[in-house]
């Protein structure tokens, strides 16, 4: 039986990323699945003694750094290095084929400038890091699964951002996602409208019509599953309800808001479209409670699961 190998990155070393990792281990896996943790040797014994939590397995460890120093929730310069240092390595070898995947603890947005990234957040690295062009932020759950067709962007600069490339690119990886990762034999796409009851024909505005329409009819001549678009207040019920497999959400709180009201503990954040296997925790780094054992590795154990059934997904491919 050939092993399914997945590399969990340690995210910064002061936040909550050591203490999940840990926990993480201690979990039951399926037998041909090996998990490694890329971080520090030296903060994860450190954290186990703390915590009272089992010492890992050291062949179970790669370690990437060597920090001398451990302060859990007060992240600086040498643990900001060290937390690039893991995502960058852990790229390198599921390039390589040395992983079948990468699954990453949370890292900070602060820290990330401190160690002279120029990168918002893991999503944006990840791509420039896989040369990947087209690319997409989703998030998972058993319940719910969205992808956005904008990110991290004002409110009002929204309408503007919107086209129908844009809402075709991200349907057409959310599409790819679903039957090979997933491997579902017909996903079932929907668009969420813009305005208010999906504009009632253009009483509130008129993007359903001149963008999100015609963004459905070309993806649909282009046999790719999508129908809508559907008034936002409404769609989210009936997804969970079973009449869809995921929802294309046209801004970042459109579809969070629906997401973490029901995955706030084991949501999955993923980025579709690299060549690589890439799924995260949904939460930040939780500085204020580093160090306490009150962390929940829910996410990650979530994040675990995906990045296995879809690695074991694309082996079969």
């Amino acid at each position: 039986m050939s092993k399914i190998k997945l590399g969990i990155t340690m995210g910064c070393p002061a936040g909550v990323g050591p203490e999940i990792c840990l926990k993480a281990l201690t979990r039951p896996w399926p037998e041909d699945l090996e998990l490694f943790i890329l971080g520090d040797l030296f903060i994860l014994k450190e954290a186990a003694r703390s915590l009272n939590l089992p010492v890992p397995d050291e062949k179970k460890i790669i370690p990437l750094s060597s920090l001398k120093t451990y302060t859990p929730g007060r992240p600086d310069l040498e643990t900001a290095k060290a937390m690039v240092r893991y995502i960058k390595e852990g790229v390198k070898m599921c390039l390589k084929g040395e992983l079948n995947g990468l699954i990453t603890c949370p890292i900070s947005k602060t820290a990330l400038k401190l160690a002279g990234e120029p990168f918002p957040g893991h999503t944006e690295m990840l791509a420039e890091l896989t040369n990947t062009r087209e690319y997409a932020m989703a998030f998972y759950g058993e319940k719910l699964k969205i992808v956005l067709v904008t990110i991290h962007e004002p409110l009002s600069r929204v309408s503007e951002l919107l086209s129908v490339e844009k809402i075709l690119t991200v349907t057409r990886l959310a599409y790819d996602f679903l039957k090979k990762d997933l491997g579902l034999k017909d996903p079932r796409l929907a668009l969420a409208a813009f305005n208010p009851h999906a504009s009632e024909g253009g009483l509130f505005g008129d993007e359903e019509a001149c963008i999100l329409e015609p963004a459905i009819a070309e993806a649909q001549r282009q046999k790719i599953p999508l129908s809508g678009p559907y008034p936002a207040d409404s769609l989210f019920y009936q997804t969970v309800n079973g009449r869809f497999d995921l929802v294309v959400s046209l801004y970042h709180d459109q579809g969070l808001i629906p997401f973490k009201l029901l995955h706030f503990e084991d949501g999955v954040n993923l980025t579709l479209g690299l060549p690589i296997v890439r799924t995260s925790v949904d939460h930040g780094t939780a500085y204020d409670i580093a160090g306490k054992g009150l962390a929940k590795e829910d996410s990650l154990i979530a994040a675990i699961n995906l990045a296995y059934r879809m690695a074991r997904n694309r082996n079969r491919n």
